[in-house]
């Protein structure tokens, strides 16, 4: 990853946005929306990540963090650096992804750009941490998360989308366990 993430105080909580190179839809396989999901309780419980609000669309996904002591920096670096190396695999060895050659040949169009990555690019290196500085900010911004899908079309309310927080935030259980600002 040639541009680092710069996260400047861990003590707060950030909005972060990570998109596929080329904007590629490639989260509208269930199996590939699990890869992040599991990626992200793994950083829960062993990279000290907090979770506020989160949601996947088809070529992206937003969040809200925080860390519980371990620099954000690594914990996103390693997350995206994980997730890059699970869904190549998941990508390649899917049976039925009908779009494989074009993903790959896209992704490695991609990564032949970037000196720092020999052949293989899924995330954009661009995208920039935005501190989360008040209380009304935090919920402009999960408001913002959690309207994607309806934005899109996918749901009409934002608590039916499974892939989300909001449904967290409606009273129903979601896919991942929260981290709440009082």
């Amino acid at each position: 990853m040639s541009r680092k993430y710069k996260f400047g105080d861990n003590d707060k909580l950030y909005f972060i946005s990570f998109s596929v190179v080329y904007w590629i839809d490639l989260f509208i396989r269930k199996d590939y929306k699990d890869i992040l999901v599991n990626s992200w309780k793994y950083c829960q419980n062993e990279k000290d990540l907090d979770i506020y609000s989160w949601c996947i669309m088809s070529s992206h996904a937003h969040m809200i963090i925080g860390s519980r002591g371990r620099e954000l920096d690594k914990t996103v670096g390693e997350m995206k650096s994980f997730t890059s190396r699970s869904l190549r695999k998941a990508i390649t060895d899917h049976p039925q992804e009908s779009r494989k050659e074009w993903m790959v040949w896209m992704m490695q169009r991609a990564g032949s750009k970037n000196s720092n990555n020999n052949d293989w690019q899924l995330w954009q290196q661009h995208n920039q941490p935005t501190e989360i500085c008040s209380l009304e900010m935090f919920y402009q911004t999960s408001n913002y998360i959690h309207c994607n899908p309806v934005e899109a079309g996918f749901v009409e309310l934002e608590e039916e989308y499974l892939y989300s927080s909001a449904r967290d935030f409606h009273g129903k259980k979601g896919l991942l366990e929260l981290n709440y600002v009082v």
